[in-house]
């Protein structure tokens, strides 16, 4: 059975967390919770925190990830 090689145990780890906080975001997005709300500054922010969040997951795979 052939494996995939992988040295550093963190660098699956890292991109894992990042993949996770990406569907997370989407998935958060997709729920529309500014349908929830009557207040535009708090669908903002909520809107600026899903985008803060994928941001966040995708840098941090794209930094652990060593081709």
């Amino acid at each position: 059975m052939k494996t995939i090689g992988v040295t550093d145990k963190l660098e699956v780890l890292g991109v894992l967390v990042g993949a996770f906080l990406v569907v997370t975001a989407l998935g958060t997005l997709l729920g529309t919770p500014w349908a929830y709300s009557d207040s535009t500054l708090a669908s903002v922010i909520q809107l600026v925190g899903v985008v803060a969040m994928i941001a966040i997951g995708v840098g941090l795979a794209w930094l652990v990830y060593e081709p």
